[in-house]
């Protein structure tokens, strides 16, 4: 993995960030590095998104980028905005050669062991693991570590502030992302105080729970 990869897995939270309104976007940004987080995956999900990048992209030790990127005109808009790494929703190999040919970093979306390891004849480890809850969860990749234990995986869809931890334990989960770092109604009140405590709490209850990744 790149250095941004492996700091992105020491860090273990990925905050997914949904805005429609990119003046939202850097005090968003600041609660979740003050908060412990400093991470951001920019979701393909609004017309505000690349905005939000080029405004999150100026604050100090946040790690942008962008998520749901169906195509690779939108991975070549994100970067160009200001994204440092790539998230796909599924295994896109146009999305993953563009990737690779612009020395970008991509994380492919897969659930199943023919889109892992399409994954890695591209020579990539750490794949998105989507959507989690609904493919077997830690049950599915505990049993995805035999056949790929060179590849981790950035777990999405179901995680939560319940079940973190037993997918944090794993060693072959990198990090997990979800959207319950950064709350649609606190983003909504425009509480980013609220959004650094919640930040604190998640932070606080992994290293409580997983102390080797202090």
């Amino acid at each position: 993995m790149s250095e941004q990869l492996q700091r992105m897995s020491k860090i273990g939270l990925v905050p997914l960030v949904v805005l429609a309104d990119a003046a939202c976007a850097k005090p968003l940004g600041e609660a979740l590095v003050a908060g412990g987080i400093p991470v951001a995956e920019v979701t393909f999900r609004t017309d505000a998104c690349l905005d939000t990048i080029r405004a999150m992209k100026e604050i100090p030790d946040l790690i942008v980028g962008a998520g749901t990127v169906h195509t690779a005109k939108q991975a070549a808009a994100a970067v160009d905005a200001g994204a440092t790494y790539i998230v796909t929703p599924a295994y896109n190999p146009s999305v993953i050669e563009w990737c690779l040919a612009h020395d970008v970093d991509v994380i492919p979306g897969t659930v199943t062991p023919g889109e892992i390891e399409g994954a890695r004849a591209y020579g990539i480890r750490l794949c998105k693991f989507f959507p989690a809850a609904a493919y077997g969860g830690t049950t599915t990749l505990k049993a995805l570590a035999g056949p790929f234990a060179d590849v981790k995986f950035l777990p999405t869809g179901g995680v939560s502030l319940d079940n973190m931890i037993d997918y944090l334990a794993l060693p072959n989960v990198a990090a997990i992302g979800g959207s319950f770092m950064t709350p649609d109604k606190l983003v909504a009140a425009r509480d980013w105080d609220g959004i650094t405590a919640v930040c604190r709490t998640i932070v606080k209850k992994m290293h409580d729970a997983l102390p080797a990744r202090v």
